[in-house]
């Protein structure tokens, strides 16, 4: 074989190799739902659980100035429902709880960058000291960028309470309430610590929600179960914008499950 060929031929394999490539990291793509719970300016490394307000804006600068495509999290499911062409940078912003914070640091933030997210709320802590108002949920809904999804009434996870009728209890009631309190169809639950089984995903659709989210389930969840998304918990760690790029990116899931395995 003459040296030219020889060349044609590598340079065909390694052509093929990254198609072969890009059609399998292709695959592996899922939407990526972040998920925050306290923006306090005193957060601190360790604490999984929240972000400093600087860290929280720099990463809302972050994607706004690399032109991601933030949606709210109903339309991210319905791009996955419908089985539509998702377009590269797609994200969602969700926050878990209902934290005071919220409202005081991470809303004016949104505002700026005019990106709009879910907030979940469990609705029994509503009023709290460091929980939002009522008054306070109703100024951000009437923001236009901010929706509302259910995290039960209480903070036990559902997969704890024994009592079936109870956790019917915790996936309707709250749902009723919110949708009295705010005037608003609630479509979104968030099922506490992100934990559930087969039984409470079924209440969830009976109650009427049209979509649920967990933490990271596993691999026996389909990436497109939208009774079941996979988020993203960011916390101060990724205070550091590489970390941060990296775990948006879309591919980040599949690393974390991919290494999960390895582990076992």
């Amino acid at each position: 074989m003459s040296k030219r060929k020889a060349l044609i031929s590598v340079f065909g394999i390694i052509v093929i190799s990254l198609v072969s490539l890009g059609n399998f990291i292709q695959g592996k793509y899922v939407v990526p739902i972040v998920m925050y719970h306290s923006v306090d300016p005193n957060a601190k490394p360790g604490n999984r659980l929240a972000v400093t307000v600087k860290t929280f804006e720099r990463q809302m600068q972050f994607l706004k100035s690399r032109h991601y495509n933030v949606l709210p999290l109903e339309s991210v499911a319905i791009l996955i429902k419908e089985r539509k062409k998702i377009s590269p940078k797609t994200i969602s912003i969700t926050l878990d709880d209902g934290y005071k914070d919220n409202y005081v640091y991470a809303f004016p933030m949104l505002k700026k960058y005019n990106l709009p997210a879910t907030l979940f709320i469990i609705t029994d802590e509503v009023g709290r000291s460091d929980r939002l108002s009522w008054d306070e949920i109703k100024t951000m809904r009437d923001s236009g960028i901010i929706t509302f999804g259910s995290h039960t009434l209480g903070p036990e996870p559902l997969i704890n309470i024994e009592s079936a009728q109870e956790v019917k209890r915790q996936i309707f009631e709250s749902k009723k309430l919110l949708e009295e309190k705010l005037g608003r169809r609630i479509n979104a639950f968030s099922y506490p610590e992100g934990r559930f089984n087969d039984k409470i995903k079924q209440l969830v659709k009976d109650a009427g929600y049209e979509l649920a989210v967990a933490t990271n389930p596993g691999k026996k969840f389909a990436d497109d179960d939208i009774f079941a998304l996979k988020r993203l918990r960011i916390s101060e760690n990724a205070g550091n914008l590489f970390v941060f790029w990296v775990e948006t990116s879309g591919y980040y899931n599949f690393m974390r499950e991919h290494k999960r395995k390895n582990k076992k």
